[in-house]
């Protein structure tokens, strides 16, 4: 039996609004209209803070201001956001110019598109009123129940207050974060290349500051090495980690020849930091006189070579364990492969394509799938589509570092 979604949302005993992006209504269920007095046809197409204004009578009305900061937190986050117990009056329709009294409790929720954007914000209350009234000794009108009714409220609003400095600290703590991840991961010599395109993903609930890193290093004779790492963990610490293997590997490769010096000598320097004992990192040497790829891997997932064709060929004749995995130092793999104008290298770190109790084969097939699919678009398009097909552009569960190189 196929569930009718309208039918369900309509008979939901909860209130519930359905706004855009702009905050217009877009659908409303019979709930909703029950708890508000209002009709379908009244509030469909109205700008919320139209269809329900602050009473201007009040002037510590504060509803408007609540919900719409509350709104933009979902809209920015796009997670959901709770608001603290609100007192929000509405308008008598029958009565022009009049308010009534009523408590809310709220969720703004998010529905995102396949992309992670947001699409709609479902908005559900609670009407309380009933119960903020119930509480009252005597009447609404005795001395008492005023006192309730000004301590429940001034008690809400310091709530509201606390949140709000509780978040803009961590949006403060956040700032610090983004300084500090663009920072360790800017590439001077990027600026040179306008067919390479690079993403960094955290992971959802971490500071913007990760273990996965990108590098590209412009050497002699047209020549220029790209590479990706893993720390394990998330964090400051593994970004500290993070920057000093990513720097070290960046020296080697201007220093020695060929990705597998290089990385042996980013292995003997692993293993007297600590926390990199199971770091991961592949290079690759690109050669455009030659139209020549070398490449190794310590411990990482393949790079990809993307023919013009669509075919997909996994560079993986190179593998080797992570970087501090060998107790005593040996000579690293290395391979090369000849490529053809058009085709497309392809870096990246675990978290685009493992996912919790899935064989990793899998990740990487949905991976070529994609780049196959969207072989014809630019280095940019391309990154985009990679990552909205992969359903991580709104968050991954780990961090994520992907590198295009159009050759």
């Amino acid at each position: 039996m196929t569930l009718d979604y309208a039918a369900l949302f309509a008979a939901t005993p909860s209130p519930y609004l359905v706004l855009d992006t702009d905050f217009f209504i877009v659908d409303v269920n019979h709930a909703y209209l029950q708890a508000t007095l209002r009709t379908r046809e009244e509030l469909v197409g109205q700008y919320v803070f139209d269809a329900f204004p602050d009473n201007p009578a009040d002037p510590e009305a504060d509803g408007v201001p609540n919900l719409e900061s509350s709104l933009h937190r979902v809209l920015n986050s796009r997670k959901p956001d709770s608001m603290a117990l609100q007192r929000y009056d509405i308008p008598l329709t029958d009565r022009p110019g009049l308010f009534e009294e009523r408590w809310w409790s709220t969720i703004n929720t998010p529905v995102l598109k396949p992309n992670g954007t947001v699409a709609w914000v479902i908005h559900r209350v609670e009407d309380v009123t009933a119960f903020i009234h119930a509480r009252r000794p005597g009447t609404t009108h005795s001395t008492g129940g005023q006192e309730m009714e000004a301590e429940l409220y001034a008690r809400a609003r310091e709530l509201q207050r606390l949140n709000e400095e509780l978040r803009q600290a961590h949006a403060r703590e956040r700032h610090v974060a983004l300084a500090l991840q663009e920072a360790m991961l800017h590439v001077p010599d990027l600026s040179k290349h306008t067919d390479i395109a690079v993403r960094y993903l955290p992971a959802i609930g971490s500071l913007n500051v990760c273990g996965d890193w990108y590098d590209i290093v412009d050497l002699p004779d047209g020549c220029f090495a790209v590479a990706v790492g893993d720390v394990v963990g998330h964090g400051l610490q593994a970004a500290t980690v993070m920057g000093m293997l990513r720097s070290a590997l960046s020296a080697a490769a201007r220093a020695v020849e060929g990705p597998a010096k290089a990385l042996e000598v980013l292995g003997l320097y692993a293993r007297s930091v600590d926390g990199a004992l199971a770091a991961t990192a592949a290079q690759v040497l690109i050669d455009t006189g030659r139209r020549l790829i070398t490449y190794s891997s310590a411990g990482h997932p393949p790079p990809i070579l993307l023919h013009p064709d669509g075919a997909c060929e996994l560079l993986d004749q190179a593998t080797d364990p992570p970087l501090g995995a060998r107790p005593a130092h040996a000579p690293r793999p290395q391979s090369s492969r000849a490529y053809i104008p058009d085709a497309t290298l392809v870096l990246y770190t675990d978290g685009l394509v493992e996912r919790r109790g899935e064989d990793i084969d899998i990740g990487l097939a949905r991976l070529t799938d994609a780049l196959t699919h969207h072989r014809r678009l630019g280095a940019e398009g391309l990154a985009d589509a990679v990552l909205a097909r992969l359903e991580v552009s709104g968050g991954a569960r780990d961090d994520i570092a992907l590198v295009i190189v159009r050759l």
